[in-house]
């Protein structure tokens, strides 16, 4: 599960054409924090997660892989 939401993490970032300086700044938070999500090393906290939801405007369960669109 933890590759998934790495993976959706990337995925949004690329699909939205954001470096991960450009997405990290949307959030708040570094690049290097970007990074560490998408490989998997660090996990966005919960508060992460729920901003990520509504800034790009995705559902958690589709970056949590519990659904697929």
């Amino acid at each position: 599960m933890n590759n998934i939401i790495a993976a959706r993490i990337k995925e949004i970032r690329r699909d939205l054409g954001l470096t991960q300086s450009q997405f990290g700044e949307k959030l708040s938070t570094s690049q290097d924090t970007v990074s560490h999500w998408e490989l998997g090393t660090r996990f966005p906290t919960t508060d992460f997660v729920i901003s990520i939801c509504r800034i790009f405007d995705i559902s958690a369960d589709y970056l949590l892989g519990l659904k697929d669109f």
